[in-house]
């Protein structure tokens, strides 16, 4: 009997595109299924109002309504790390697990241990953000020794707009920085509606496509002693190890 594999997500609270595609990569899993807890995000910006929306305590009030579901995982499906530091969520995947007992992963951490699997130091980023914003994520990139030789971005503040923009945008904007011939692409937001692209992309640009969406997944079955490989048609990452 195949054993049972239940995904903790939390969510941004004004997200509406990491539910149903998180759900669906899910899905490709024998036995595997999502469940989610939002917390309150409007607002991606560098003021300190829309930074403190990531403070802990919000974020583990969260978590503790996961493990009342008695998850295998929880994942911070959410991309603030990129732009507020790398260490933010090292520890709060830590403070997780030692309030909840339950293994953490979050968007950030995945993608950047794929990076290092893939050996990724040329990236391309897109995203819906605002460009102030948008730097700090290269400046942390570069910290680390990855150069980001291409980027899109919108010039978005308002969480919510960020799910509206389309599948195909994202693909002309995708397209766009191939140009700088990147290592791989990363959709750099789990509010955007492109993780169903990757696998499309990469066959006709031989480009792999990062998605945070699936990277959270990505990290969180690995957690949970499952095996990514298990899902397919989402995009070369989940072969990754």
């Amino acid at each position: 009997m195949q054993k049972s594999i239940r995904l903790g997500v939390l969510t941004p609270s004004s997200n509406t595109a990491l539910e149903p595609l998180t759900s669906a990569i899910a899905a490709a899993v024998p036995g595997c299924t999502a469940h989610f807890s939002r917390f309150k995000v409007t607002q991606i910006a560098l003021s300190e109002q829309a930074l403190g929306q990531f403070d802990d305590t919000n974020i583990l009030a969260a978590a503790d309504l996961l493990a009342d579901a008695k998850v295998d995982v929880i994942g911070w499906s959410g991309t603030a790390a990129g732009w507020m530091g790398f260490d933010k969520d090292a520890v709060l995947a830590q403070r997780i697990t030692e309030r909840t007992g339950i293994a953490a992963t979050t968007a950030i951490l995945a993608l950047n241990e794929l990076m290092a699997i893939g050996q990724v130091q040329r990236l391309a980023i897109v995203s819906p953000y605002t460009l102030d914003v948008q730097e700090r994520i290269m400046g942390n990139y570069a910290a680390q020794g990855v150069e980001v030789v291409a980027h899109t971005y919108e010039a978005l503040s308002d969480n919510h707009a960020f799910g509206l923009l389309t599948p195909e945008l994202l693909w002309q904007r995708m397209q766009q920085t191939l140009v700088a011939k990147p290592q791989a692409i990363v959709t750099y937001c789990t509010n955007l509606r492109a993780a169903q692209l990757a696998q499309r992309f990469e066959q006709e640009y031989g480009v792999p496509v990062l998605d945070t969406v699936s990277t959270t997944v990505w990290g969180m079955l690995r957690a949970a002693g499952a095996d990514p490989a298990l899902v397919r048609n989402w995009g070369q990452l989940f072969d990754w190890r």
